[in-house]
């Protein structure tokens, strides 16, 4: 078999795996990813972190701050969980909705934003949201079959054209760097932090040093590239992030996927760990790049070392790796073959001829096992 074609039947295995891959947790995760969606659904009570911080737990979490002249949401989960996460937080505190921060855009941070949303409640999120709904909306059909793959959903009737601005665009607020205000003697302070996305953000709670990360953590690597298809992920945009949150000095820090990190000394540890793995992996590409060497071989040389091993239960090295590459330099790979519109499986019936037929083939297979 030539390398093209080794290539090709990697990335379609690989294509094939990602529809079992689910996001990180600290609890054992499922394999099924029909089972991940159905995170906390036996939750009966809100988790209370303090006196005023409570989490309802979902495929995405929800966190409600509660303060004496009413409370904020942070990140508002998908759909189907946003109705449960409300009973559950309201059930603490039914206090009036003022303010709901959007992490981030993905689905499973803002699918609920309707049934939180109360008349006078503002949004608040970065400004790059607008941006990046278009972008989602824009493609909103090629996602659609990404996601029924990933997670195990029924596949989607085709969508039309959504035009370049087909986004509803919910927040109030949109700041670039960052964004303060005070509700009930409660200070709330917005950093831009791009990583999962571009738009992403940190909530820091100066008076419970407490941070919320949306998804620039996960007790795995992160997903550099995802299979369903992004935008570059850039690992450089992560370690600065994380070093932003680190800087705070948090006791406490709130992931959106997952439980929270409690004590300043197990922030700290886990927060640099998680920067440094992808910082070594960042730099390992960049150093194999320099050096000449093929993405594949990097896939294939680049690990972690045991003291960074993060897991792999979200993002995979391997495609983390070629995402790194590939977001500096692009999808050619010198191969002049990548060059034409003919695929390589349209040579593969001229290929299986050549080689005698199909029985050949077969019994060749049967041999080498």
């Amino acid at each position: 078999m030539t390398d093209s074609l080794k290539k090709t039947a990697s990335m379609l295995m690989a294509l094939f795996l990602s529809i079992g891959v689910g996001f990180g947790r600290q609890e054992r995760m499922a394999d099924n990813p029909v089972t991940l969606l159905r995170v906390g659904q036996d939750q009966k009570k809100a988790l209370k972190i303090n006196e005023a911080i409570y989490q309802a737990i979902g495929f995405g979490n929800t966190f409600m701050v509660t303060t004496s002249e009413g409370n904020v949401i942070i990140d508002t989960s998908m759909p189907f969980n946003a109705a449960r996460h409300r009973q559950l937080l309201q059930a603490e505190n039914s206090g009036p909705i003022k303010y709901i921060i959007l992490t981030h855009s993905h689905g499973d941070h803002v699918g609920g934003i309707s049934t939180w949303k109360q008349a006078g409640t503002q949004i608040i999120a970065q400004k790059q949201h607008v941006d990046f709904q278009n972008y989602q909306a824009r493609l909103a059909g090629f996602y659609a079959r990404r996601n029924a793959a990933q997670f195990s959903l029924p596949v989607p009737e085709p969508r039309g054209w959504a035009g370049n601005y087909g986004a509803r665009i919910e927040p109030a607020i949109l700041f670039d760097d960052k964004y303060e205000f005070e509700l009930g003697g409660v200070k709330f302070e917005i950093f831009h932090t791009p990583g999962e996305t571009p738009d992403h953000l940190t909530v820091w709670l100066p008076k419970y040093r407490a941070a919320f990360v949306g998804d620039n953590f996960y007790t795995s690597f992160p997903n550099i590239y995802t299979l369903r298809g992004t935008p570059p992920r850039w690992a450089l945009d992560y370690v600065s992030s994380l070093n932003k949150v680190l800087s705070l000095k948090p006791e406490i820090v709130l992931p959106s996927h997952g439980m929270p990190i409690q004590g300043g000394a197990e922030v700290t540890r886990q927060l640099t760990r998680y920067r440094d793995a992808i910082q070594y992996v960042h730099d390992e590409t960049v150093k194999g790049m320099n050096a000449g060497k093929d993405v594949f071989a990097l896939m294939r040389e680049i690990k972690l070392p045991r003291e960074l091993e993060v897991g792999e239960s979200y993002g995979k090295l391997s495609w983390s790796i070629r995402g790194i590459y590939e977001g500096y330099v692009g999808w050619f790979d010198l191969d002049p073959a990548s060059m034409y519109e003919t695929p390589a499986s349209a040579s593969y019936p001229e290929i299986v001829k050549l080689a005698g037929g199909v029985e050949p083939i077969r019994e060749a297979r049967v041999g080498a096992a």
